[in-house]
């Protein structure tokens, strides 16, 4: 997602200004991406999951398609 994406979805560069707890909306308004400092609190005060915030950090993980775990049995 870039920042001016955000920046709509939230409602205004000061809204995401306010959930990313900076002073002044120019610095969001300067920003080229989301800085990775923010994404967990962007994260929690927008709802707006990490993936989608910065996909090139993180990425979804499907569990369905994740392999059972086999038991592993100790030595005896």
């Amino acid at each position: 997602m870039t920042p001016a994406e955000l920046i709509k979805r939230v409602g205004g560069a000061k809204k995401v200004a306010a959930a990313a707890g900076l002073r002044s909306h120019a610095t969001v308004l300067g920003w080229k991406r989301i800085p990775d400092k923010h994404l967990l609190t962007l994260e929690r005060e927008t709802g707006i999951p990490r993936e989608q915030l910065r996909p090139d950090l993180f990425r979804r993980v499907d569990t369905e398609k994740l392999p059972a775990p086999t038991e592993q049995r100790g030595a005896a």
